[in-house]
């Protein structure tokens, strides 16, 4: 089939994949090699051949089995390379699910996707290799042991034979060695695919909020961190997906659908890790900032963000922190900011950390 009808297939197709598709925005720096925030020495298990991920299947690709003690508690940090054997346009999902020993997964499940968008792409750093990161702060509710198991899924409306590869070696999952003390996990309200409900939160034009805060005025109960009091420095990071709302798709309420496809959308992004003073007002201010794209033909995207090695200002009069991401609009499609769905699967979240050396 020509270049030129294996587009028209992947605009006409697009419309109708399901949710679990994302635009990577930023390789996060400790995937570019730089220590995670947090991180002290791990374990890595790589994917060791090249495994098909065939679309509508969930495919376990790497697996770690790890012994806690209640309470304990890990940050997985997980990475699946893609190709693809169709021009056309695929859903690649990845999630970090942890099992207990009678094989029911505990707690919440991290995730973050992005359409493939064909083995002819050039738009990646290695052409038709699409990477996915995901990150997972677990705690054991209970003595035992766990598998945690980074999964790979495909999602497709497009004919045909076709499918996804996990790239052995460039895949793997990493789980710290030792407990990651009074760390804290972050993840916004429910929001689910198609947001039927009207749940989710939204920032554009017609009905929509200009800004939002994650984490902060969306729902999200605001918790206030309190730091180790042995930590020297504290550390934080946060995943945020967004989905752009053009007219007709199935990602957003009917309400949100503003423009029609081919609008794409800019959002600005601040992430802030802030410490507070004795009276639970700002006292220093760590941020990072951002202008992020989300085409219309990628439609849902995730971004990456981290602060790391922040002192703690004894001037401040606590150890107490507030972790939020502030996103506004500036111009094109309505965005959703993504949350939590079928109540386990968490596509917006954040991770603060002690630093004890």
């Amino acid at each position: 089939m020509g270049t030129m009808t294996n587009r028209v297939i992947r605009r006409k197709f697009i419309a109708g994949l399901g949710l679990m598709l994302g635009m990577l925005w930023s390789v996060p720096a400790h995937a570019a090699g730089m220590a995670a925030a947090g991180a002290g020495s791990v374990t890595r298990g790589t994917l060791a051949v090249d495994t098909d991920i065939p679309r509508g299947v969930t495919v376990d690709l790497v697996r770690r089995t790890i012994a806690l003690s209640a309470g304990e508690k890990r940050h997985l940090h997980a990475r699946l390379e893609a190709t693809s054997t169709t021009t056309g346009i695929v859903g690649l999902t990845q999630r970090i699910r942890c099992l207990n020993a009678s094989g029911s997964t505990v707690s919440v499940v991290a995730a973050s996707a992005r359409n493939h968008e064909g083995s002819d792409t050039t738009t990646y750093a290695t052409p038709g290799h699409l990477p996915l990161y995901a990150d997972l702060l677990f705690t054991a509710p209970t003595a035992g042991t766990y598998t945690c198991v980074l999964q790979g899924t495909a999602y497709s409306s497009l004919p045909g034979s076709y499918h996804l590869t996990a790239v052995a070696n460039n895949t793997w999952l990493e789980t710290d060695d030792t407990d990651q003390t009074g760390a804290r996990w972050w993840q916004n309200p429910a929001c689910e695919s198609d947001d039927s409900a009207g749940a989710c939160t939204y920032v554009g034009d017609g009905a929509a909020r200009r800004d939002a805060w994650v984490f902060y005025d969306d729902g999200t109960p605001v918790y206030k961190w309190q730091a180790h009091p042995d930590a020297v420095s504290v550390s934080a990071q946060a995943n945020l997906e967004l989905t752009t709302c053009y007219q007709a798709t199935a990602s957003c309420a009917g309400a949100m659908q503003v423009y029609p496809r081919g609008e794409n959308a800019v959002v600005d992004t601040r992430f802030e890790f802030i410490q507070l003073d004795a009276t639970g007002h700002t006292c220093r201010t760590h941020s990072a900032t951002a202008r992020r794209t989300i085409t219309d033909d990628a439609h849902h995207a995730v971004g990456y963000s981290s602060l790391t090695g922040i002192p703690i200002d004894s001037a401040c009069g606590t150890r107490t922190f507030l972790l939020r991401f502030y996103v506004k609009h500036v111009s094109g499609q309505t965005v959703k900011i993504d949350g939590v769905q079928s109540g386990t699967t968490s596509l917006t979240n954040g991770i603060g950390f002690n630093n004890f050396r």
